[in-house]
């Protein structure tokens, strides 16, 4: 984009905010390196509030007259009309990042001796992490309304098809019968935590850093507390330095993604598997499936792919971001920039994820049948050992006797409720006539009526504590 300018070795452009300093040329190359116009152009109204509170805030210091700033709000709400109909064109070789091609077309438009007021006892420090938080709030609130969105639709699914019973599995191996319902509560508790933690990002992430120019803080005594409620941030950061140098607000962000993608990334395992024509218990809609360019009778669940996929792509800008960030020393350092690219790419990757997962499972078909018919009686090998705990043998007895009626039913080759009970009871003649009554998979569920067990009752209490989470 840059590569054909300065080729002459001149200095830096005069418009530039640092350009002073400098007689000689930069590198074509390092030019095009060094600017982050190409993304941080996406924070253009944030850039031009955080601007309009600094330029407000500065009529009390003494910086600016009334008509002045006047002259200021309005040439730069010309700018971000310029933003919003597409129209504002930058300057390549100029406009390195958004704070400098703001600053740039408000001169422009106002005269640079007004507009050149604006910077006064302000940094791109200080710009650069104020208008990243305002960003990402906004960004961290749309989150919040998609993560209800779909706890909203898993709740009501898991209340509509409470009836329907399938195999729990632990290591992939069929274990004991479960509520379909319970296992959508499951991955349901999962996004429950993550969006209590959203709510604690988002407090820590609107905290107000502006006023801190570069790094030792604001010699006009301008107020920044007055500046943060305009802006609509809940306090201001403490301390100059630190407030410069922080990024914790973006890291933290990508891991509460990273951690959301990582139990997006096991729902679409699950349904992933439980499409599969091994096992059948679901099917996913036209709309988010693809088809084979070979195979005519292929249906790939392509959404659930990507959003398993897609969690790699948030741990892989987390882990990066960190490593950028871990050996920088105090206050602002280049490598910063880097947080730029991580925060936009998995805001919008997390963003659309928790939608796709939405559509997905409010479009999902189930076949209660086909989880029916995969239930087998050695299922209910636990319900027959509990079926001795309650007339008094320890469990670690009636875990040993149990496992002889799977034994003895493997020998036979018969399913384990075709053992009749005098084949039970020379296994263990306590062992009654009421025997046969265990192997009934729904009472199997109904016996689970703890806090957070498969029974109607328990799920259902699931479901409300989820709802109440929700209002």
């Amino acid at each position: 984009m840059a590569s054909n300018t300065q080729k002459d070795g001149s200095a830096p452009k005069e418009n530039m905010l640092w350009g002073g300093r400098f007689t000689g040329g930069l590198d074509p190359l390092m030019v095009s390196y060094n600017e982050s116009i190409h993304f941080d152009r996406a924070l253009y109204a944030q850039d031009i509030a955080g601007s309009i509170a600094f330029a407000r805030a500065n009529i009390k210091t003494g910086i600016l007259t009334e008509e002045e700033f006047a002259k200021i709000e309005k040439g730069l709400l010309a700018v971000k009309a310029e933003w919003e109909a597409d129209k504002f064109v930058i300057v390549p070789g100029q406009d390195e990042d958004i704070h400098t091609a703001n600053e740039r077309r408000l001169g422009e438009i106002i005269g640079k001796d007004v507009a050149g007021k604006l910077h006064t006892g302000r940094s791109r420090n200080d710009q650069v992490a104020t208008d990243m938080r305002l960003w990402l709030r906004d960004r961290l609130t749309d989150m919040n309304g998609y993560l209800a969105t779909l706890l909203k639709t898993i709740a009501s699914r898991a209340e509509a098809e409470i009836e329907h019973v399938m195999p729990g599995y632990t290591h992939l191996q069929r274990a004991q019968p479960v509520r379909w319902s319970h296992l959508l509560m499951s991955h349901a508790t999962a996004f429950s935590q993550d969006y209590e933690r959203l709510s604690q990002v988002h407090a820590r992430v609107n905290r107000s850093p502006l006023g801190f120019g570069a790094l030792a803080g604001n010699p006009f005594g301008i107020d920044r507390e007055a500046m943060a409620t305009e802006l609509g941030f809940e306090s201001v950061l403490p301390n100059s330095m630190a407030g410069i140098a922080d990024r914790d607000f973006i890291i933290e962000t990508l891991q509460w993604g990273s951690l959301l993608m990582l139990h997006m990334s096991r729902l679409a395992e699950d349904l992933i598997i439980y499409s599969t024509a091994e096992f059948a218990f679901v099917r996913l809609a036209d709309a988010y499936s693809t088809g084979s360019s070979l195979m005519p009778q292929k249906k790939n669940p392509d959404s659930l792919e990507l959003l398993r996929g897609k969690a790699g792509r948030t741990f892989g800008h987390m882990a990066g971001l960190m490593m950028s960030v871990k050996g920088t020393p105090s206050t602002y350092n280049k490598d910063l920039q880097e947080s730029w690219e991580a925060m936009l790419d998995t805001v919008r990757t997390v963003g659309d994820s928790i939608q796709i997962a939405t559509g997905v499972l409010s479009t999902l078909t189930i076949f209660p049948a086909k989880m029916q018919a995969a239930l087998s009686p050695d299922m209910l090998a636990t319900d027959l050992a509990e079926y001795l705990v309650r007339k008094g043998v320890p469990f670690r007895d009636t875990h040993h006797i149990s496992g002889q009626v799977v034994a003895l039913a493997e020998k036979q080759g018969r399913p384990m409720d075709q053992l009749s009970v005098k084949e039970l009871q020379e296994v263990d003649a306590r062992f009654g006539d009421d025997i046969k009554s265990i192997f009934d998979y729904q009472r199997s569920v109904e016996q689970r009526t703890a806090t957070g067990g498969c029974s109607k009752s328990a799920v259902m209490k699931q479901i409300e504590v989820l709802k109440k989470l929700l209002e």
